[in-house]
C-alpha cells in the first residue's frame, strides 16, 4: 500500500466515521433543537469548515493534499470524540449538566481542534495562512450555528 492510499484510507474513515459520531451526537441533543431541519442545518455548518478545506488542499496543494488531508481529517475525528465529554456524567458525576455541559462539550471539542489543526499545518510544513484560513471557517460556522440554528 502506498503512502497516498493509506492517507486516502485515514482520511475517509476518520471523516466517515467523524460524521457518524457528530450525526448522534447532534440527533441526541433533539431537545436544543427547533425542528429536524435546525438539525440538518447544523450538520451541515459542522462539515463545510472541513469540506473547504479539503477543496483547498485538493486546489493548492500537490504533493502533500493527501498527508494534510489525512492529518486534518484526523483532527476533525478528535474533535467529534470530544463531544461526547457530555455523556461523562453517566460514569463519573460532574459538577454541571443540561446546557451547561452541552456548551463545555463544546468548547472542549473547538479547543482540542484549534490545537491539533494547528500541529498539523505545522508538521505538514504549511504556511501558517491555512491555520488561520481555518480559523475564519471555523468562527464563521461558529457564528452561523448561534444565529441560524440556535
Amino acid at each position: 500500500m502506498t503512502n497516498t492510499s493509506k492517507q486516502k484510507g485515514i482520511a475517509a474513515f476518520s471523516f466517515g466515521l467523524s460524521a457518524v459520531l457528530t450525526g448522534i451526537f447532534i440527533t441526541n441533543k433533539f431537545w436544543l433543537y427547533s425542528s429536524v431541519n435546525a438539525m440538518i442545518v447544523s450538520g451541515c455548518i459542522a462539515a463545510t469548515k472541513w469540506i473547504v478545506q479539503v477543496v483547498l488542499a485538493f486546489v493548492s496543494l500537490r504533493e502533500k493534499k493527501w498527508l494534510f488531508i489525512s492529518r486534518i481529517a484526523t483532527v476533525c475525528l478528535a474533535g467529534s470524540i470530544a463531544l461526547f465529554v457530555y455523556y461523562l456524567p453517566a460514569i463519573i458525576p460532574v459538577p454541571v449538566s443540561g446546557f451547561t455541559l452541552f456548551s463545555s462539550s463544546i468548547g472542549l471539542s473547538v479547543v482540542i481542534m484549534i490545537w491539533l489543526y494547528y500541529k498539523a499545518v505545522v508538521k505538514t510544513n504549511l504556511s501558517l495562512k491555512w491555520f488561520g484560513l481555518w480559523l475564519a471557517c471555523l468562527a464563521i460556522a461558529i457564528a452561523l450555528q448561534l444565529t441560524v440554528v440556535f
